[in-house]
């Protein structure tokens, strides 16, 4: 199982938006052009910039190539390697691992899914909990 996330913030941060999605198995090239795609009708159509790391998936040529056909809405902007910290979405991840899924023993992997699910929706239901993802990056808008 994998997951895929976006925050996503309004310039003038008057709103905030976790956006997520899960996968079995990892994600590849496809999965994550899936995902952008159903992002962009999640966005009906305004322009979004994609902060991001250096998974392979986000580097492959089917994705720059899907990626040049995509630039009246979608702008990627790469994070340097190694540099988690600058990320947002880490955040996320971090914060679930350590309340959701903090010495969870589950028997099935459905149990994983559902306390992940779960984790998720709290992260993506608090504007001010997303916004101090933003704010510990110490990127700004």
């Amino acid at each position: 199982m994998s997951m895929a996330g976006v925050l996503a913030y309004r310039h003038d941060r008057s709103r905030s938006a976790f956006v997520f999605s899960m996968t079995d198995g990892a994600y590849n090239t496809d999965k994550l052009i899936e995902f952008l795609t159903e992002l962009r009708t999640h966005f009906a159509g305004e322009k979004v910039i994609v902060i991001w790391d250096g998974l392979m998936a986000h580097r492959s040529r089917a994705m720059t190539a899907w990626l040049a056909t995509q630039r009246d809405w979608l702008h990627v902007e790469r994070l340097p390697a190694y540099a988690p910290e600058l990320n947002p979405i880490e955040q996320v991840w971090g914060n679930m691992k350590s309340t959701e899924l903090a010495n969870l023993c589950p028997d099935t992997l459905d149990e994983v899914r559902v306390a992940t699910e779960f984790g998720l929706t709290r992260v993506g239901s608090s504007y001010d909990l997303c916004q101090s993802f933003l704010d510990h990056t110490g990127l700004s808008l």
